[in-house]
């Protein structure tokens, strides 16, 4: 008899501490289905936003001059330029618009000359059109913009951190990244833009004379900004997923409540 009370506690303390252990495993910290589902979704939208971000980065079509036509030549000068590097083309006049008065655009077929920027090796400042370009201001928008990728990137880790660890407090570090990276490639863009301002405005003295230009924005450029606004919807709705629940709730009336 005394064996077989001894028997039946001892199996009693090992159910109770099987109960114990799994109540504690079901109170560690993870994500419900429907709390997953959200923040893949928005994982997915923050993907095409970093997508953009690096083919605006990575390609050189930030912005386009124009030389005007020349009467009586075959020919036509333009170039674009990104963050990185410069194209020169020698366009067939045949080929440009006729509605057009400038040469372009730059995605027509002609003899091109890309060349990277030197002021990243040599510390040299590059010619466009007799002009020069203003070094300080070309590598503050490609430093920015590289500053933006890698938060960007932390970002990225921080939220997969979160759908495989479980580790929720780091959706806000995620969100906060996020909204800065795309912050930052606003200040690249802007800070590009002065870039190109300086650049019209840097004119040698010696001769020849420098050709009149214009320029046009292109579509690397645009890629940037529209990176800059999903990035930003994407942080504003993984602040959205860190808060609670019950706030919002006790905001909404009940179904049958009366009106207040």
């Amino acid at each position: 008899m005394m064996w077989s009370n001894f028997f039946l506690q001892e199996e009693d303390r090992r159910r109770a501490a099987v109960g114990r252990r799994r109540a504690q495993e079901q109170r560690k910290p993870g994500l419900t289905a429907a709390r997953e589902g959200a923040v893949k979704l928005v994982l997915v939208l923050a993907a095409l936003g970093a997508t953009l971000a690096v083919l605006a980065v990575g390609t050189e079509f930030w912005v386009e001059l124009n030389t005007y036509k020349a009467n009586g030549s075959a020919v036509c000068d333009a170039a674009h330029l990104g963050l990185w590097k410069m194209c020169a083309k020698r366009l067939w006049q045949a080929d440009v618009p006729p509605a057009r008065a400038t040469c372009g655009p730059a995605e027509l077929p002609g003899e091109a000359n890309c060349t990277y920027f030197k002021f990243f090796t040599t510390g040299q400042n590059a010619h466009i059109f007799h002009r020069t370009t203003k070094k300080e201001v070309n590598l503050a928008a490609a430093v920015i913009a590289v500053l933006s990728l890698a938060v960007m990137a932390l970002g990225c880790l921080c939220v997969i951190m979160v759908l495989s660890k479980g580790a929720e407090f780091l959706l806000r570090v995620g969100a906060v990244c996020f909204g800065l990276s795309g912050l930052l490639l606003f200040a690249s863009v802007e800070v590009f833009r002065h870039s190109v301002g300086a650049l019209l405005r840097a004119v040698g003295p010696e001769p020849p004379p420098a050709p009149q230009l214009t320029y046009e924005y292109s579509w690397s450029l645009g890629c940037g900004v529209a990176a800059g606004l999903i990035l930003l919807l994407a942080a504003g709705c993984f602040l959205l997923l860190t808060l609670p629940a019950r706030p919002w709730g006790s905001l909404c009336l009940k179904r049958g409540d009366p009106a207040t």
